[in-house]
């Protein structure tokens, strides 16, 4: 296991000459920019929320979760807003979820709006908040009969095909897709996400015995293909395209990723695959994954990479080599398999090091943004103390989602009037700003970065170590609880936009505690 690291890490790390060791070890342990993720799942109560509880604990209940991962050091959570084609937020057009309120079109009472309620708390913790849709699943399972009156499946049954007793839209009708877009732009329009977040599931997965009843569909609008299954990749490559579109017409600075099956294809499959012998997405699944970072429609793919380190069949270092040479200059960020920790028949994941030497791998590429852990409940539950060696070790110190340039290139301008002052009776010190001058593109801000300096430490913002606060949100000031009397601190504060382009840093304002 160790000869296989070893070897990955000396084909991906290019050359570099003693002085620079030390400056790339430093960089590589304690990155500025990383995007640090996490799955929320809400299908069948997974992570969140427990099943039967009150509005109040449901509140309580999402809070914790998200203090948990900003304690851990992560940026962003990916939050399951429609699990079945039904609904955790209210400005939309599908029933509330089963999984809410234990009916589905179930509406909380006293009232809530979850996903309003997730995107402000998560801002206030500097937590990105990406919307997780499923994009063609409608059932979960084949209780046709609890689903609500209004549910799509019963106003429009001819849009699905059942497959493994499962109901699922037909990606091949035209309306069909218009009505994802639809649905999909219900948040984008009304709600401040940073981005639409899709996962693994388009047409299903395969299942001996089954077939997919879209025949009718296909003698339909197939007609200028003359493969079934080259049709069915176009139909889902149809969807992403408007998706794209759509969605960075309506806000433009809002995100767009996709989460796909690890393997595209494999190199026995297609000259192009990668060197595995797995389950595949191009074939199976139909899903061109490969073909979206190509044409430039996704802003980020987020590949599952569930296997172990030097697995036989689909080695982990192999499919990260594969995606980081297909990435096109788009984000790659790793979803890798936090709840395979300790697994008991996995024994590659019985051992403690299994993902941080996955981490520290990526983190050697640099093709590679970041990381995605499936899911929260996993690092709550800390197996093999995993989520202990993130906080304690490889998110130690906080760090900034990159920036997406083919989005966004301009900075904000810097804050102005830095003042600190100490917090009579106390060792606290208020830190308060005025915002920037207007940007040149007159893009608002989004938040603020809070650096802190000691004594005559030398003033560096190229790094994370001296960051003490990220937030998410426009208010002009700080509370450092954790200076000690007698010291000498230096604060500099910069201003960040929507999609993390960072101002030039403030004038240090200087501050001595008696």
């Amino acid at each position: 296991m160790l000869l296989l690291t070893t070897v990955a890490k000396a084909q991906t790390t290019p050359a570099i000459t003693p002085a620079d060791s030390a400056a790339l070890r430093k960089l590589q342990q304690n990155p500025k920019r990383e995007f640090r993720g996490v799955w929320v799942a809400t299908v069948d109560n997974i992570d969140w929320p427990k099943p039967h509880s009150t509005v109040e604990q449901q509140k309580q209940q999402l809070i914790d979760i998200l203090d948990q991962h900003q304690r851990t050091g992560l940026n962003a959570v990916i939050f399951q807003i429609r699990p079945a084609a039904d609904a955790f937020y209210s400005k939309g057009r599908e029933p509330w979820s089963k999984w809410l309120m234990g009916k589905q079109g179930q509406i909380p009472t006293p009232f809530y709006d979850p996903l309003e309620f997730a995107i402000t708390e998560a801002h206030k913790r500097g937590l990105e908040l990406h919307a997780w849709f499923n994009p063609y699943r409608a059932t979960n399972d084949a209780n046709y009969g609890a689903l609500s009156a209004d549910h799509i499946t019963r106003q429009h049954p001819e849009w699905f095909f059942t497959y493994g007793g499962l109901k699922t839209f037909n990606p091949g009708l035209p309306e069909v897709r218009e009505y994802i877009v639809r649905v999909i732009l219900d948040v984008v329009e009304n709600y401040n996400i940073d981005a639409v977040h899709m996962d693994d599931y388009f047409y299903p997965y395969q299942i001996a015995g089954q077939k997919i009843n879209d025949a009718d569909a296909y003698q339909q609008y197939g007609t200028d293909f003359s493969d079934i299954r080259d049709w069915r990749r176009e139909n889902v490559n149809k969807l992403i395209k408007m998706l794209s579109d759509s969605i960075h017409a309506h806000k433009p600075r809002v995100k767009f990723g996709i989460s796909p099956f690890g393997i595209w294809a494999n190199k026995a499959q297609n000259a192009e695959g990668s060197d595995t012998r797995g389950g595949d997405s191009y074939y199976e699944l139909y899903a061109d994954s490969r073909k979206w970072v190509q044409e430039g429609w996704v802003d980020y793919i987020n590949p599952q990479l569930y296997w172990p380190l030097g697995y036989s069949l689909a080695p982990f270092e192999n499919l990260l080599s594969w995606w980081s040479e297909n990435t096109y200059n788009r984000h790659l960020y790793i979803g890798q398999a936090a709840y395979r920790i300790n697994e008991r028949r996995a024994t590659s994941f019985k051992h403690p090091e299994e993902i941080p030497d996955e981490i520290k791998l990526l983190r050697t590429n640099p093709r590679v943004q970041g990381s995605v852990f499936f899911s929260s409940q996993s690092l709550t539950d800390n197996k093999l103390g995993f989520t202990d060696s993130l906080r304690l070790t490889y998110y130690k110190h906080p760090a900034l989602p990159p920036p997406m340039l083919w989005l966004d290139s301009i900075a904000p301008n810097a804050p102005q009037n830095v003042k600190a002052v100490a917090v009579p009776n106390t060792t606290r010190v208020l830190v308060t700003w005025d915002a920037p001058l207007e940007a040149q593109d007159h893009e608002p801000v989004y938040g603020y970065v809070v650096y802190r300096f000691e004594g005559t430490e030398k003033i560096d913002i190229s790094t994370s170590e001296n960051i003490m606060h990220i937030q998410y949100d426009p208010t002009a000031s700080f509370i450092d609880t954790t200076a000690q009397r007698g010291k000498t601190y230096l604060y500099v504060v910069t201003a960040i936009d929507q999609t993390k382009n960072e101002s030039d840093r403030s004038p240090a304002v200087a501050i001595k505690l008696p």
